[in-house]
């Protein structure tokens, strides 16, 4: 008997049992207590959401950015398949007239870094902003036509948050009026670059300066990498890819080497400081400071696609909750048209209490990450008129929320992928790569452990400085408000009586700034009066900044939801009861700090694990439609468990047909391995009845 080996292997023609996905969201969706439309245009406005869909639908239609075989490439095709969505998305900008709005918008719904993302993510904005009207000529407007692709080369393999401990140098050749680039040690090689590994032409490389003998530290230099005629390494340059990574595997990632590679002085980004042609007289730039109004706004950006990336995944696994059911709740059995059916486990409290204070964090993280951006922009007119007062605070904050922001969304990712059973470690639940994806966000832009440093020494500067007099509260510095009410009574007490006491938000806030006005005053008593060292203090340093920012977090929700105008009384109301469970959620979480610093007693704290119950409840039916208020088009997330429509069960068998291994009836290696081992079975002995082998006799 013969067969066709190359028939692939389909599902039967089956329905999901029922009630099916779509209706059990459906009654989800009816249950909403607020406008699902109003809070997403709230959030993106009208005219982003209607760009986004425009752009969508031109997507969808286009090969390149087919995201139907993403989850079975091999890296090779994976980066492959991400250099021709470059060159398209290059082409349809052309074609459709895209502004730079809806280039972002392309890229954010791909969801896939690529050979060319530093190019628009990292070289243009240094060339924007670091150049003079000559470099611009000379690497910007080359780079904004495509004619050079470019990355930014800072991280060596021997160093990556200590920049000052870079070794790459440039020094100054006053006789030929260069720069030789040189690698002097095998931890000075470029390392994890991305877009190096085999599509950059350029590079920025941040190296050592060294001019009459005189290190001067880290410096910009735009660097010609790879020839314009045929792609290979320039002489004195060695470049390649650094290999298969955790995660991020659709991105050249690279390495580069110099060999006393000389380059032209005009190579030396200048536009703040200066090396003088012939004599190499260093002119220094103007103000130390005016760098850091860029990392506030990169690090302000971060915490806005925090909120993207806990959105995807509490949308993914909510929508799931809702539509897999799971055994028979015999208190509370639920009914479908008078049967008893399965029970939802979103109805589960153990499921409420895993994701509903994760849909309260991504809209946390998008009312601080909105606030963030505005004092940028505040900060940036103060700083033109040469008023840096906000700036300190500003880059503080940015720092310690970069860093708490996208641990929590690490966390949150791999909490709802659990929350999705035994699918969530399968790749069709969306998860399971975004996880590996997203997580360099821990450790790119500042190491999140490194960051806490940066916070906790305005906190505790601005604490002696409380103590001394020489700070005054403002609208625009918290800080030294709640540490001036921390001054004042060192040993107040939380006035809760019951549970609903909780849900006072002045009562919320305050404890909150006592918390961290006492973390950061035993920290500098610790230092200032024993003699504690900084390293022997890390692990506190790094709770106050995380105490700080979450104080933050926590007062942006309350405050932005008072007084707001855009947003209907039913959908503030719903959202005051996401703030409140965000809030006494996080309470619980770090509720020895609470408890430890004297501010609240034994009874109260078991009062806030009795108000968190509650609120889940509360916040219970809205949960399909606040997910749904993200607005994020099942394009984007990819995920068989996450559509909006609830067909899960019938998008996972789809996508198991698709994968490599069911196109064929029997596997290649059947031939080779499986048959002879099978039939060299049949030879030695007999399967008996028990399933066990009888052995031949010999």
């Amino acid at each position: 008997m013969s067969f066709d080996n190359n028939v692939p292997t389909k599902f039967p023609a089956l329905a999901p049992k029922a009630p099916s996905g779509d209706l059990l969201l459906a009654h989800e969706r009816a249950k909403a207590q607020f406008n699902v439309d109003e809070l997403s245009k709230f959030m993106y406005t009208e005219e982003w959401l209607n760009k986004m869909h425009k752009v969508l639908k031109v997507l969808e239609t286009e090969p390149a950015f087919d995201k139907t075989n993403r989850y079975y490439e091999s890296r090779q095709q994976r980066v492959g398949s991400a250099y021709m969505k470059d060159k398209r998305l290059i082409e349809l900008i052309r074609e459709h007239n895209w502004d730079e709005t809806e280039v972002q918008i392309a890229s954010f719904l791909y969801d896939m870094s690529s050979p060319f993302t530093l190019h628009y993510g990292m070289f243009i904005p240094t060339l924007k902003s670091q150049t003079t009207d000559e470099q611009k000529k000379l690497f910007l407007e080359p780079a904004l036509k495509h004619q050079i692709i470019g990355c930014y080369a800072q991280t060596e393999l021997g160093h990556g948050s200590n920049v000052q401990g870079l070794e790459t140098t440039a020094t100054y050749i006053p006789e030929t009026n260069e720069f030789e680039l040189h690698s002097p040690t095998l931890t000075s090689a470029k390392w994890w670059i991305g877009g190096l590994g085999t599509a950059a032409t350029h590079a920025i490389v941040m190296a050592r300066l060294i001019s009459n003998g005189k290190d001067l530290g880290p410096h910009p230099f735009c660097v010609q990498i790879r020839s314009l005629e045929d792609h290979r390494p320039m002489k004195g340059v060695t470049v390649g890819d650094i290999g298969p990574k955790f995660g991020f595997n659709s991105v050249d990632n690279g390495f580069v080497m110099f060999d006393h590679y000389r380059i032209p002085h005009v190579a030396f980004l200048s536009k703040y400081a200066q090396v003088k042609p012939g004599s190499g007289e260093y002119i220094k730039p103007p103000n130390a400071k005016l760098s850091y109004g860029t990392m506030v706004f990169v690090r302000a950006n971060i915490v806005m696609g925090v909120r993207y990336a806990i959105a995807k995944a509490t949308t993914i696994a909510v929508r799931y909750s809702a539509v897999r059911q799971q055994f028979v709740d015999a208190a509370s059995p639920r009914k479908w048209n008078n049967k008893v059916i399965e029970t939802p486990v979103l109805d589960y409290t153990m499921q409420q209490y895993r994701l509903l204070p994760t849909i309260a964090a991504a809209y946390a993280c998008f009312f601080t990450g909105s606030e963030m951006l505005r004092l940028y922009n505040l900060n940036q007119e103060a700083m033109q008129q040469g008023n840096f007062s906000l700036l300190a605070d500003l880059h503080a904050s940015s720092s310690g929320l970069k860093s708490l922001t996208t641990t929590m969304a690490v966390e949150a990712i791999e909490d709802c992928r659990r929350a999705c059973g035994g699918h969530g470690y399968s790749m069709f639940s969306g998860l399971g790569m975004f996880y590996q994806d997203y997580l360099p966000n821990v450790t790119w832009e500042g190491d999140n452990y490194i960051l806490t440093q940066q916070t906790a020494r305005y906190l505790l500067k601005t604490f002696r400085n409380v103590v001394a007099g020489k700070a005054v509260p403002s609208e625009y510095n918290q800080t030294v408000t709640y540490l001036s009410q921390y001054m004042q009574n060192p040993k107040a007490k939380c006035p809760a009586t019951s549970p609903k006491d909780f849900l006072n938000p002045e009562l919320v806030l305050s404890a909150f700034g006592f918390r961290a006005a006492y973390g950061i005053a035993q920290v500098a008593e610790q230092i200032d009066r024993h003699g504690r060292s900084w390293n022997s203090m890390l692990v506190e340093i790094s709770r106050i900044s995380k105490a700080h920012c979450q104080f933050m977090l926590i007062r942006n929700f309350i405050v932005s939801l008072q007084d707001n105008a855009k947003l209907s009384k039913d959908t503030v109301k719903v959202l005051r009861t996401l703030s409140a469970l965000f809030a006494l959620h996080t309470m619980e979480k770090e509720l020895a700090d609470f408890v430890l610093s004297g501010y609240l007693n034994s009874e109260q704290a078991t009062m806030l694990k009795t108000q968190v119950i509650d609120l889940l409840e509360q916040v219970r039916p809205q949960a399909v439609a606040l997910v749904d208020a993200f607005a994020l088009p099942d394009y984007y997330l990819h995920s068989a468990l996450g559509r909006y429509d609830g067909k899960v069960y019938e998008s996972m068998t789809s996508m198991a047909e698709r994968e490599p291994l069911n196109q064929t009836m029997v596997v290649a290696e059947y031939e080779k391995i499986i048959k002879p081992l099978v039939h060299q079975g049949k030879n030695q002995g007999r399967w008996s009845a028990d399933g066990t082998l009888q052995h031949a006799k010999l």
